[in-house]
């Protein structure tokens, strides 16, 4: 079983879990390339803002390996596959959400996530790495840089893997060559959360919790973190109280006595474990005493290809979330 979304690189797990820096054979394509001819293609050479600096994409890559969280399935949504990607939820295959295999031709070289597999990305010869959303450290991005020009996280991310669904989005578009298609992308998701507020307006000032519960241990997200983001754009207020614990972080941990401030009009709690771990969330005293459980607003995500759709941060995931959560919540919510 998944030992769960981004909790592989949350503060709780990141001493405690390594990570097995598989090769799998062959490799997809992307479906551009330059011009045969030696002529740069249309819209290049760019210069990328990062945090590290600009970037320069002297001709839209043919050979694009997408390392950070999300990177392989927003290439893909962009019409690009990747020759090498990250795998961090544990899929398997071609390491991306069920919602985006099938956008693959044949399978990805899987290159690693925390400690990324050098040779490996090396041996794929790409024209660009995207790592757009990582622990944005100055270390791995000097590792990678030497292979080919790296694609960090916008210059204004504050937040370790805080990079927005549509940051992420506008940037790989703008790297790929494909920034039409990209704010298409962008504005169709946004008007998709734009009608799911107007459609249910109780969601406004109502306030939210998103907790976590992997290895005997509870914690909460704060906002730059996908999950709680996306219960944000819905409309809901986040509760403050936690994201004051954390400085530059997306997760904190909560000791038992503290799982209480999980407590708000809604709360959300991602099982990382395996269906065992859900089980006992709907049973635990420590979880179940507080007053959002008691009064059935509380929803335990359960349900392992919601989870990681709900903490992708991709469009492509995100859209699948949206289609199953909304009902849940509305539930909840009392509608």
């Amino acid at each position: 079983m998944n030992p769960g979304p981004s909790l592989r690189f949350a503060p709780i797990a990141a001493c405690a879990l390594s990570f097995v820096l598989l090769t799998a054979c062959g490799g997809g394509g992307s479906d551009t390339s330059s011009d045969p001819s030696g002529e740069t293609a249309e819209g290049f050479p760019t210069t990328v803002e990062t945090l590290f600096g600009d970037v320069e994409i002297e001709d839209r890559p043919e050979n694009v390996v997408a390392l950070g969280w999300s990177d392989a399935e927003t290439a893909l949504a962009l019409g690009v596959q990747p020759v090498g990607v990250s795998d961090w939820q544990d899929y398997g295959g071609a390491g991306v959400g069920p919602w985006a295999t099938d956008l693959f031709d044949s399978e990805p070289v899987e290159v690693g996530t925390m400690e990324p597999n050098i040779e490996a990305i090396a041996s794929l010869e790409p024209d660009v790495i995207l790592d757009t959303r990582s622990d944005n450290s100055q270390e791995r991005h000097d590792t990678l840089t030497p292979i080919a020009p790296v694609v960090g996280a916008p210059p204004e991310v504050e937040v370790n893997y805080g990079t927005s669904w549509q940051q992420q989005t506008r940037q790989v578009a703008q790297v790929l060559g494909k920034e039409e298609r990209g704010e298409e992308l962008v504005t169709e998701l946004e008007e998709r959360f734009t009608q799911i507020r107007e459609d249910n307006p109780e969601f406004a000032d109502t306030t939210i919790a998103v907790g976590a519960y992997f290895d005997g241990q509870y914690g909460a997200y704060v906002p730059g973190d996908t999950r709680v983001d996306l219960l944000t754009e819905l409309g809901f207020e986040y509760k403050s109280a936690l994201a004051e614990r954390v400085d530059g972080d997306f997760y904190t941990d909560l000791s038992a006595e503290l799982v209480e401030e999980l407590d708000a009009d809604l709360t959300v709690v991602f099982p990382i474990g395996g269906p065992e771990t859900g089980e006992f969330l709907h049973e635990d005293p420590v979880l179940q005493s507080i007053p959002s459980a008691k009064d059935d607003r509380l929803i335990v995500v359960d349900d392992l290809d919601l989870a990681n759709a709900f903490s992708s941060g991709s469009t492509l995931g995100i859209n699948h979330a949206l289609d199953e959560i909304v009902s849940q919540i509305q539930e909840a919510v009392g509608e």
